[in-house]
Formats: structure tokens, sequence, C-alpha cells
């Protein structure tokens, strides 16, 4: 069994609820590795380290433990997957300049960067496809479970935008 870290965020039900009256519960139902985050009214970020065989099965049984802990909550997101520049930086351990560098063709790399998702300010690419691109066009060989949980998480991410898109195709 390997350690993956990666966070999941939920909305509560109502979207009023104090995120604190869940700690217990959450403690309780397996969230015993994981920082319960409740800054935001409503959502409850949960920041885990846990082992598991795989990336999935960690970030599967993750959402499980919070489920029974709040059944009705809503997973919002599961990452890292969507990251700005500054953020690939960081996982990737060197600095922001580095790899705007490489987003900007500035690099030498002899295939193109990845186009990012969302283009705006800041522009955010996922996460996995930066990993692959670093390790067939650079040096840079950020960690196997990097990839993984990345992957896991973008996965578990088109679930969730694959409801709300049928949602929004239902609306009048």
């Amino acid at each position: 069994m390997d350690n993956y870290t990666f966070v999941l965020n939920f909305a509560l039900p109502g979207g009023q609820d104090d995120p604190e009256q869940y700690r217990d519960a959450l403690y309780e139902s397996g969230c015993d590795d994981a920082a319960v985050g409740v800054g935001q009214h409503g959502m409850v970020g949960l920041d885990f380290t846990r082992a598991a065989c795989s990336a999935e099965d960690a970030i599967r049984s993750a959402v499980a433990n919070v489920r029974a802990a709040i059944p009705t909550a809503t997973l919002v997101q599961a990452g890292p997957d969507l990251v700005g520049l500054t953020q690939m930086a960081e996982i990737c351990g060197f600095s922001r300049q580095n790899m705007r560098k490489y987003a900007t063709g500035q690099s030498g790399a002899s295939e193109a960067f990845t186009p990012p998702v969302i283009v705006g300010d800041p522009s955010l690419w996922h996460l996995a496809e930066i990993v692959a691109w670093l390790r067939l066009n650079t040096a840079v060989q950020p960690p196997d479970d990097v990839l993984q949980v990345s992957k896991a998480a973008a996965k578990l991410n088109f679930e969730v935008e694959r409801k709300r898109l049928r949602k929004i195709l239902q609306l009048a």
C-alpha cells in the first residue's frame, strides 16, 4: 500500500449548515486521515493522506467515508486536478518562472505545451496532462503518485461534471 495525498471539497446540505457540526462524524466515519477545513460557509474541504492500493481506491474510499458521515453532502471537486502555473510549479518542485517558460514555449521542448482547460486569469490545466508532458519533454520527473492522484481526481471530477451537465441540459 502507498500513501496518496488529495483534497475533496463538498457542498453541505442546503448550503446553510455550519460545517463545524460534522467534524466528529467525519472522524468517526474514517476520515481520521484528513485535515478538515471549514472556512467557507456551507462547504467542507478535506485534505487527505490515505494509504491504499491505488490512488483511485484512496479517493473513492474517502468519498464513501464523507458520504457516510454527511449523506446529503455533494461532492464539488477532487484535487489536485485543475491547477495554475504556481500550483504546478510547487507540485513539481521548481519555480513559477520555470513553469511559465514551459507554458509559453520558451523552454526549447520539442512538443508544444498542453493548452489550458480554462483560459483566464489564472488559466488552468489538468495536472495529469502537465505531469505527462513534463515526463516526455523535459528532465523533470514528477513523482508517480502525483500522476496517479491527478488522473484519479480528474476522472472523479468528470463524473461530477457529467451530473451537472445533465441538470444544465434539463433547464428551461
